[in-house]
């Protein structure tokens, strides 16, 4: 795919990118696919996908306690919780506000460890990583944004959650529709969107603007963006996938290459 290119334009020391369709076929990649990057918040919808394989498995329950007061293990993906951005501490009550909290996901690996026994980045590796033939994908550290990982292998994933084999296709049905609907709060990097809607783990795009995908992405978009110049957006109107990793923090540039990029692929999609 020749908009793939157009990362080679891009402020960075190194980016790689790839489109994958819902049929699990790639459809173009760029650069060094192979390469690892640190995701910082695109460790989220993996840490999520971990969390729902547990829930199918039995071991947690999606409306049961966890977190602070009148929290539970949907509030925590969905950022309904109350919890502060960064700390264990609660600033709001249990599904009053949108407040994106990567404490939320702390205590969400800490919840999964508990009730299977196992640390939570070796539950991500046994149930997600290891299946999905994810070899170079490591957590080293929080669940929220400790991820490091190629664009190889997040590729492998994208084309999972478009064609789930880990997870009930209504799970992920369920991952990528709105929790809380109406919710309003801030979305990192872009201010506040009124409503700020969320899934279970994964961003949903409607119609917030600003925003980090294209102006031709379809409203049911869902993905994530990583504060260290990463993302990966799914489609289900375009029936394909795409993700971009780079070496250099978000900021401007990235707000001003992102949308135009992922504008391109779509239409070399459509094309």
């Amino acid at each position: 795919m020749q908009s793939l290119a157009m990362t080679e334009n891009w402020p960075v020391p190194t980016a790689a990118a790839a489109v994958v369709r819902a049929d699990g076929t790639v459809a173009g990649a760029y650069g060094p696919t192979a390469h690892r990057f640190p995701l910082a918040s695109v460790t989220k919808p993996l840490a999520a996908y971990a969390v729902l394989v547990a829930y199918e498995e039995g071991a947690v329950e999606l409306d049961e306690p966890a977190g602070p007061e009148g929290s539970t293990v949907r509030h925590l993906l969905a950022h309904t919780s109350g919890l502060a951005f960064d700390e264990h501490r609660p600033t709001a009550p249990p599904g009053a506000r949108r407040l994106y909290s990567n404490a939320g996901f702390e205590v969400l690996g800490d919840h999964i460890a508990e009730a299977t026994g196992i640390p939570f980045a070796e539950y991500l590796r046994q149930a997600v990583l290891e299946p999905l033939g994810m070899a170079s994908t490591t957590l080293d550290g929080s669940p929220a944004k400790d991820g490091v990982s190629s664009v190889d292998d997040l590729v492998r994933f994208a084309a999972e959650v478009q064609a789930p084999r880990l997870l009930d296709p209504r799970t992920v049905l369920e991952a990528m529709s709105v929790v809380h609907p109406g919710l309003s709060g801030i979305l990192p990097g872009y201010g506040h969107q009124k409503p700020n809607d969320w899934g279970l783990g994964f961003e949903i795009r409607d119609a917030k603007s600003p925003h980090w995908t294209g102006a031709a992405s379809s409203p049911r978009t869902f993905g994530h963006f990583g504060q260290s110049g990463t993302f990966l957006w799914i489609d289900p109107d375009a029936r394909a996938a795409c993700v971009a990793l780079t070496d250099r923090s978000f900021g401007p540039w990235a707000i001003a290459a992102w949308p135009p990029f992922t504008d391109a692929v779509l239409a070399e999609l459509r094309g």
